[in-house]
């Protein structure tokens, strides 16, 4: 993760007074500490990964930053089976850097988790510059020009992308 993109979630999480965060695609946990960080000290990280290994990385990672273990709920599975079991309403900040075929169906459930004035942020929509281009191109940045869309066009959001790191949409819940 680019510094930038990292000191931007930090930014996210304390401007939204952040108790509450899930976090879809735990990685090595980099970017769960950032968002750490930006949370109230009594703020809990919900990160979901399909990766054991993974979440077992971030787990020691969150330790060596100096992080008590009931900061962080670790659930392994696949994001679009874990999501659904989460709490309506009861997250103010979802953070997404999973699989960027699923990302639209990341927003469908992003919109359920969060509050009202809660803050949505997709990770690497840039797509290392191939959503902007014109030529043709894969599914995926396809899928991530129709997430682009479909944030600025919802009523539902106010939304900025935000030019760190790959690029990070990010959208407020009216």
């Amino acid at each position: 993760m680019a510094p930038g993109t990292g000191a931007a979630l930090r930014l996210l999480a304390a401007s939204v007074d952040a108790k509450a965060v899930a976090e879809i695609g735990t990685g090595c946990g980099v970017s769960g500490i950032h968002l750490l960080h930006g949370m109230r000290p009594d703020g809990v990280l919900t990160t979901v990964d399909q990766e054991p290994e993974h979440q077992q990385s971030a787990r020691q990672a969150f330790r060596d930053a100096g992080f008590a273990g009931n900061r962080a709920r670790f659930i392994p599975g696949r994001a679009l089976d874990v999501l659904p079991r989460l709490a309506d309403a009861g997250y103010d900040l979802v953070f997404c850097d999973g699989d960027r075929q699923e990302y639209q169906d990341y927003l469908a459930e992003s919109l359920r988790l969060l509050r009202p004035g809660g803050l949505v942020a997709f990770e690497g929509v840039f797509a290392n510059g191939r959503t902007v281009d014109s030529g043709p191109q894969p599914t995926e940045v396809l899928r991530l020009r129709e997430l682009v869309r479909a944030v600025r066009e919802s009523t539902e959001l106010v939304s900025s992308l935000l030019p760190v790191g790959d690029g990070l949409l990010c959208a407020v819940k009216r």
